[in-house]
């Protein structure tokens, strides 16, 4: 690795990828590990916190993404890529953090209360759950990160993790760099009901979606609710459609678009059926490569392996300065000083 700037970002293994993944994150992945020192990784513990009472696709869910984040663009030589259950380190130093870490500043964390009211099919009062931004701390600081990739609408989540590590260094010595957020372009993705693209929501088209599931939700999609009839001129800036045609069109496919749905030239049908065609040709070359991968699962596995050891070396060095700083560093105790 270089002396250039660290960033650190990972996804839950929680399930297939969709276009809200890939827009919203794997994308500027792709341009940071160009510019950056990157780690990116498979946070299957993560994914406990809310799936623990069923965790049997866990492991798989990882190296499917690994395969879609590959198909990206990631490079495993260029990135560091790894599962964060594959680095114990973390969970040494979620413990620690959690030593520290008032409990009424995970109380007042914006999401905890609101997957409390968005999940309400899953019991989710747990100290894990409670505790998810400890983890994620753990996670970031670890690594010494300089730099987390966020949404300018998630900003308020890594301040938290600012906080511990501000603690942290107060407390004991100024072991960790205050994690700083990343405004990187993140596209807003729409799901097939006009809500943001979610698992949860089950609106999203998948980025392993075959071709005749990827016109089937088309043909689903909500669209512009004012226009009623197909000679009605349509509003482009308010159609669920007109969304993924900015995002996967051409533009001059885009333009088309625009200038005939105001003029009533094209019917909502018409267009879904050429939009289902773009986003079809859009996924073609991810999938291909995509399966290439997947053909090999265990390469993928190794590669996994090579990257979580690379990224145990800095995760090693990190939590030898915490032990140092919090006097939990044996090997430099002296013994005389006990007789």
């Amino acid at each position: 690795m270089t002396d250039r700037k660290v960033v650190l970002s990972g996804m839950r293994s929680t399930g297939k990828l969709h276009l809200g993944h890939y827009f919203g994150t794997l994308k500027n992945w792709v341009a940071l590990q160009e510019s950056h020192d990157c780690y990116f990784f498979a946070a299957d513990w993560h994914a406990l916190t809310t799936d623990y009472a069923d965790p049997s696709r866990v492991t798989a869910n990882t190296v499917d993404a690994l395969a879609d984040w590959i198909a990206a663009g990631i490079d495993p030589q260029r990135a560091v890529v790894f599962v964060q259950s594959m680095v114990p380190e973390h969970a040494e130093l979620h413990l620690l953090l959690s030593m520290i870490t008032p409990l009424g500043w995970l109380e007042r964390v914006p999401t905890y209360k609101e997957q409390l009211r968005e999940i309400e099919a899953r019991d989710l009062s747990t100290y894990g759950f409670l505790g998810y931004p400890v983890l994620q701390t753990a996670d970031i600081i670890l690594y010494r990160a300089h730099f987390v990739p966020v949404g300018e609408d998630q900003a308020s989540h890594l301040e938290i993790s600012r906080e511990i590590a501000r603690r942290f260094n107060s407390l004991y010595s100024p072991v960790f760099p205050e994690p700083q957020a990343l405004f990187t372009p993140a596209a807003k993705v729409p799901g097939l009901d006009g809500r943001k693209m979610s698992k949860s929501y089950g609106n999203a088209i998948h980025l392993s979606d075959p071709p005749d599931v990827v016109r089937q939700k088309c043909m689903s999609m909500f669209t512009d609710p004012t226009r009623v009839r197909r000679k009605d001129p349509g509003h482009p800036e308010s159609c669920n459609l007109f969304e993924f045609h900015r995002l996967i069109s051409p533009r001059e496919v885009t333009a088309r678009v625009e200038r005939e749905c105001r003029a009533a030239g094209i019917g909502c049908v018409d267009d879904k059926r050429l939009l289902a065609d773009q986003i079809i040709a859009f996924l073609e070359p991810l999938q291909r490569r995509r399966a290439e991968a997947l053909s090999d699962p265990g390469a993928l596995l190794e590669l996994l392996r090579a990257g979580s050891e690379r990224a145990r070396q800095r995760a090693a060095e990190t939590l030898r300065l915490v032990r140092a700083a919090m006097g939990l560093d044996y090997s430099s105790l002296d013994l005389d000083s006990l007789r």
